[in-house]
């Protein structure tokens, strides 16, 4: 059994791991594109309020993906940048309105909640 849940666990791993960096790497790559597609005008106008500009915003969100991305594919601090994930998915709603976006974004929520509890051999 513990043979099975190493592979599925390395498995939705990679498969996380793809979807993070994917999407964080390509915001250094194509921020204008991001920016005008997904970001939406009053998370920009929330990150004026900090002094930020809307470009520095996509950067810092690839910056997040591409570390969780990478704390996946090490397999280390996965509770701590998963929960951090699951907290950023969930308030993408609150911005983007309930759409499409929102039944991917369940799927990846579902994915890191999955790998946040999965069970962790104990040692003596």
């Amino acid at each position: 059994m513990w043979q099975s849940l190493k592979h599925s666990n390395l498995f939705l791993r990679l498969g996380l791991v793809f979807v993070f960096l994917w999407f964080g790497i390509d915001k250094f790559f194509h921020p204008v594109y991001w920016l005008n597609a997904w970001v939406p005008a009053s998370v920009v106008g929330l990150a004026g309020g900090f002094d930020l500009s809307a470009n520095t915003l996509v950067y810092i969100f690839g910056v997040f993906e591409v570390l969780v991305g990478i704390s996946l594919l090490a397999n280390m601090y996965v509770g701590f940048f998963g929960s951090l994930a699951v907290l950023f998915l969930a308030v993408i709603p609150l911005f983007q309105g309930f759409n499409e976006v929102l039944v991917r974004d369940i799927g990846l929520i579902g994915g890191l909640l999955s790998l946040i509890f999965w069970p962790r051999p104990r040692f003596r």
